[in-house]
């Protein structure tokens, strides 16, 4: 399932994107100004953003500058009231990736948020491990001849690191990014714990160690 944060301090419309977003089996987390995002960011990983820009304590075009100093690359969204030419250039010179006019149109919202993570190297389709498990990225759920077979939070987001970044060498930092965030605890012992599992899931064979650099899936 993928997870989305929302920053609008308008209490009736961010309950109507989050009822929306929700109907449409994602997972929906919400802020009211930019404090209270860049701690959940500090927290936790979100595959995409929606901003609006004029919220109390750090807008958002100032709260999308300090996520992307962080290498966040989220996709964005801003939806926003303003219509002047400066301030929509602001917002893209702050590091988002499109916007939408308010009032939105939620079936076009819709459609822009599928755009944007199938750009971002998200799947969406079914993936096929090998003979008998599967992954379905939509529900976050790894299925075994069609079956859940329930593997945890953590390992299930290694997996999609490896599958997003699958042509490449999947690094120890690129690993904490994903599993833990910006300031979380982590152990170089329960990155092995996790690649394991993953290897046991997929085959040991699956996943290559890069001596010295990191990890690449071989599907």
């Amino acid at each position: 399932m993928y997870r989305i944060l929302i920053l609008e301090d308008d209490e009736l419309f961010k309950e109507t994107l989050e009822d929306f977003l929700e109907e449409e089996e994602f997972e929906v987390v919400t802020a009211s100004n930019g404090e209270e995002v860049l701690e959940l960011c500090y927290e936790q990983n979100f595959d995409l953003y929606l901003f609006d820009i004029n919220v109390p304590k750090i807008n958002g075009i100032e709260t999308l500058k300090e996520l992307r100093k962080t290498s966040d690359d989220t996709p964005t969204i801003y939806l926003t009231s303003y219509k002047d030419k400066d301030k929509l250039t602001q917002g893209f010179l702050s590091g988002c990736d499109d916007y939408l006019k308010k009032p939105i149109d939620l079936d076009e919202l819709l459609l822009r948020i599928w755009s944007l993570l199938k750009r971002s190297g998200k799947p969406l389709e079914m993936i096929y491990l090998n003979d008998e498990i599967s992954f379905d990225p939509k529900n976050r759920r790894v299925l075994q001849k069609g079956e859940d077979i329930f593997i945890a939070g953590k390992v299930i987001d290694l997996l999609e690191l490896f599958l997003e970044k699958k042509d490449v060498i999947i690094t120890k930092e690129m690993i904490i990014n994903k599993l833990w965030g910006f300031d979380q605890e982590y152990s170089e012992g329960s990155i092995r714990v996790y690649i394991n599992n993953l290897k046991k899931l997929l085959g040991k064979d699956r996943i290559k160690n890069i001596k010295g650099i990191g990890y690449k899936i071989e599907l």
